[in-house]
């Protein structure tokens, strides 16, 4: 009964403390809006029009432009070198002189750099310049570094960054219009200090119309990161033609896609990525009045108060509502949270000083109490199975293999959580909501793995009847593999552990009133009463459970998003094949292509699949947790199948999540992450109540890892380590020492956890896959060495799980390959280089009845083999 009576208690007042906090933040729920504020005038009361423009050192720096002496129809257009500075101060804003320009410039590009303000081009009453340098405020003045210049002179384009390359597209090389280009070049600003010895890299020119005016944006969707280039206008035979075709470049592959026209000609405006996957255009001019100038004059009704919002993902165009002012040729700039549109033109020849600050904004929806009363009724039914089994724990044996007592299903059930998890519910549905089917495929090959489990893992681990998957290893090579082996798989699990919390905390974030770290906390704390308390039996019950929570929460999910797309089913279906969201198989040979290849997802889903199945201490005690074999080959089979059908149930999900905000793009919502999309449905469409029994199924999915991670690396700590050491002298105290490994265990899992709770992690399915394949394809790799030859030695095991970990290190720290391929690299290596360490060694071990497939296999009801000590 250790814990019981404090963990309890502490638990519920986690929960009442969560609800409590979480309640007082919430308000009524309302669309994205924009909220402008007026900052400080420019110092320059006549305002400029092409500054170069971005932050430098928290401040914001407007140098240069252009302007018309009032009264503006009686002047000419005057260049301005002078530099501005806005900071922030304890009062609010103040404006500082920075001094000058190199030379009066305007209508260059700009973007903000880790050096600096890096300008652009430009031009004078005189002439189009290439000039480049950065302009950075040092706190007391502007510092003005060279930096490579332009391939071409260039006037009217514009820049974006994305990581450390900046980019400039299209813009004219002389004053004329006629001198439009389509040009692309970028430039590398990796590095400590600014870049001087490096050249421009000319890039794909853009396929459609040569441009200038166009308004050029980054967005970094997580997993086709892309420049954009939107409008402008060029010279058609004389003609000014205005533009509204949308295209992208995408570094990743070094090419260029048209996507959807914007619903007007837009040009020398201002578009800036907001959050993952929006782009804002904030102003721009179109074609209306054009030529009109010198007629209205002053009656100019100005420039459309029209701001637009584009989706890179499901490529759709809404209206972002009325704007307060419409200032064009200007740059807008990211400051904090926030946009900065500084000065720009408001209508022919009159500028503006305006310095408009531009924060996006969604007023919450509450949870209500219903949706409050299913969740934590749900957990804390949880907490009560935890309770209930505590009772039940007699020894190790029953902590941790449940007397040999569970039902095969409820051990398949279980097995069937603790490989999907909380990248289920959140996880699939992001991938193929922002992407397609491709990553199906890796679920597909379970059914085929686990013919290798049902057949040759199964039998070694019952035969020995193993309590750690890694006694195996052992028996096979010896005690330094056994123990590298359970190490290796406690870092994995303790990162495996913070990666489910925070996405889930992630996307809770959205559904719930919880903050991330409340959602950690609740689920860690929760996780660690239940599992300490009750132990494996308390873990396959919930997880059996959750299985069902998963599955109901997700077909009633998947038929409310087909029931809200334009068109019901037969709209879900043209708009999903329109967009080639149904894709499984991508034909290419580069293993650092976006675009993941057939050939790469199929060799690490086996490759993880063979480590998880064979060698995952997670899956592997749930083998010896039935009564005979056949039950237990029957729960493997089990929980192979039921991932067929949940893998096209939430790869669904996430096709019916694409066409649903592709028919209503003005519901989604700019400020959340990828991973947070399904999130966003449960919170914002799905009724009152339902929504609450969808969010438990979140819940549920996480939990069902965190709590099999907790008790399963409690178990290997208890038997690979305490035990051969006699750590304790009765049965009583190593059941007292496995709750606390399990409570401990769960505590920094939940501590890593609130660590990884990192908005800018883009895609933590990918971040899975990475700690996935450093860890598991090792072990995995060990297993099949372990089996399927009968040459290798311990020296060659420690040998190719070394250099198989070091393989997999480079490949993360210094190659860009798809995470996909570490589980294969990792076991492949690992393999190869333990057979032939283990040749050149010339060491053969003596005796390995029982222990390879070549050997004749002892049944399960003949008498276990011994091991080297005892472990249950």
């Amino acid at each position: 009964m250790l814990f019981r009576p404090n963990l309890f208690r502490r638990a519920l007042l986690v929960v009442a403390a969560t609800l409590l906090i979480a309640s007082s933040h919430r308000d009524s729920f309302g669309e994205t809006h924009l909220d402008w504020q007026q900052l400080p005038e420019l110092p320059n009361a006549l305002g400029v029009a092409g500054p170069f423009a971005g932050i430098s050192n928290q401040a914001l720096i407007v140098a240069g432009g252009a302007n018309f002496p009032r009264p503006v129809w009686e002047s000419q257009k005057q260049w301005v070198d002078a530099i501005h500075i806005l900071v922030q101060t304890d009062e609010g804003y103040a404006w500082k002189e920075g001094g000058t320009l190199p030379r009066p410039t305007a209508y260059g590009a700009s973007a903000t750099t880790k050096h600096g303000v890096l300008c652009l081009g430009g031009n004078d009453a005189d002439k189009v310049y290439s000039d480049a340098y950065f302009l950075k405020w040092n706190g007391q003045e502007v510092e003005t570094i060279p930096c490579a210049a332009l391939p071409q002179p260039i006037v009217y384009a514009q820049a974006a960054v994305i990581g450390d390359t900046v980019y400039v597209a299209c813009g004219q090389s002389k004053p004329e219009l006629s001198s439009a280009t389509g040009s692309l070049w970028s430039l590398d600003l990796s590095g400590p200090e600014p870049p001087q010895d490096r050249h421009w890299k000319q890039l794909p020119s853009l396929p459609g119309p040569t441009r200038a005016f166009s308004m050029v944006a980054a967005q970094h969707d997580g997993f086709n990161d892309g420049i954009y280039v939107i409008g402008g206008r060029r010279d058609a035979d004389g003609e000014t033609q205005f533009l509204r075709d949308v295209w992208q470049f995408v570094p990743k592959t070094n090419t260029w896609r048209q996507r959807n026209d914007a619903p007007q000609a837009m040009m020398a405006g201002e578009a800036i990525g907001v959050g993952q996957s929006h782009i804002f255009v904030l102003g721009s001019a179109d074609e209306s009045n054009w030529g009109k100038e010198d007629e209205l004059k002053d009656n100019h009704p100005g420039f459309p108060r029209q701001a637009f919002a584009y989706h890179t993902i499901t490529d759709s165009w809404i209206s972002a509502g009325e704007t307060p002012a419409s200032p064009v040729t200007t740059t807008a700039v990211r400051w904090g949270d926030s946009i900065i549109l500084p000065s720009g033109e408001v209508r022919p020849r009159v500028r503006s000083p305006d310095i408009w600050k531009i924060t996006p904004s969604t007023p919450s929806k509450s949870f209500g109490l219903l949706n409050y009363t299913v969740l934590f009724g749900y957990l804390l039914a949880m907490v009560g199975i935890g309770v209930y089994f505590t009772q039940k724990n007699k020894n190790t044996d029953d902590y941790f293999r449940g007397g040999k007592q569970i039902p095969w299903w409820a051990a398949g059930c279980s097995i069937f959580a603790t490989m999907l998890s909380s990248l289920t519910f959140t996880g699939l549905p992001s991938k193929a909501f922002a992407q397609d089917w491709v990553y199906a495929v890796s679920n597909f090959t379970i059914p085929f793995v686990a013919i290798l489990a049902v057949y040759v893992a199964l039998p070694f681990y019952r035969r020995i009847d193993a309590t750690s998957a890694y006694e195996y290893l052992e028996m096979r090579f010896g005690r330094m593999t056994r123990m590298f082996a359970s190490m290796s798989f406690v870092f994995f699990h303790l990162f495996r552990m913070a990666i489910v919390m925070s996405l889930t905390a992630l996307a809770l974030a959205v559904a719930t009133p919880l903050t991330p770290v409340q959602s950690v906390l609740l689920m860690g704390v929760l996780s660690i009463v239940y599992c300490t308390m009750g132990g494996i039996e308390a873990v396959i019950w919930t997880d059996t459970i959750q299985t069902f929570v998963l599955l109901g929460g997700g077909l009633l999910a998947i038929v409310l998003l087909i029931s809200g797309v334009d068109g019901g089913w037969s709209g879900f279906w043209e708009i999903a094949q329109t967009a080639d969201k149904f894709n499984m198989a991508n034909a290419n040979w580069d293993v650092t292509n976006s675009q993941v290849a057939l050939w790469v997802i199929l060799t690490g889903a086996v490759a993880q699949n063979i480590s998880s199945y064979t060698a995952d201490q997670a899956v592997v005690q749930r083998y010896v947790t039935t009564s005979t074999q056949q039950l237990a080959a029957r729960s493997i089979w089990m929980s192979a199948v039921l991932t067929i059908p949940a893998t096209i149930l939430f790869f669904g999900i996430g096709t019916a999540l694409f066409a649903y905000y592709q028919s209503q793009p003005g519901k989604l919502d700019p400020l959340i992450t990828t991973d947070q999309i399904f999130p966003l449905f449960i919170a914002r469409e799905i009724p009152v109540g339902l929504a609450g029994l969808i969010v438990a199924g979140v819940f549920a999915a996480a939990q069902s890892t965190v709590s099999t991670s907790m008790n399963s690396s409690a178990t290997t700590i208890i038997v690979d380590f305490l035990r051969p050491l006699n750590f304790c002298t009765t049965e009583r105290g190593y059941l007292n020492a496995a709750r606390v490994c399990t409570f401990s265990i769960g505590a920094m899992g939940t501590l890593l956890g609130l660590l990884f709770v990192n908005p800018e992690i883009r895609s933590l399915f990918d971040a899975f896959i990475m700690i996935l394949g450093i860890f598991m394809g090792i072990l995995g790799g060990l297993f099949l060495l372990g089996a399927f030859t009968r040459r290798t030695n311990q020296f060659g095991a420690l040998c190719g799980a070394m250099i198989g970990a070091a393989t997999m290190l480079v490949l993360w720290r210094f190659t860009k390959v798809n995470g996909f391929v570490y589980p294969a690299a990792g076991l492949s290596v690992c393999f190869v280089v333990g057979y032939v360490a283990s040749y050149l060694s010339g060491h053969t071990p003596a005796n390995l009845s029982g222990l390879t497939i070549y050997d004749a296999p002892a049944t399960e009801e003949n008498p276990p083999l011994e091991t080297s000590n005892q472990s249950h």
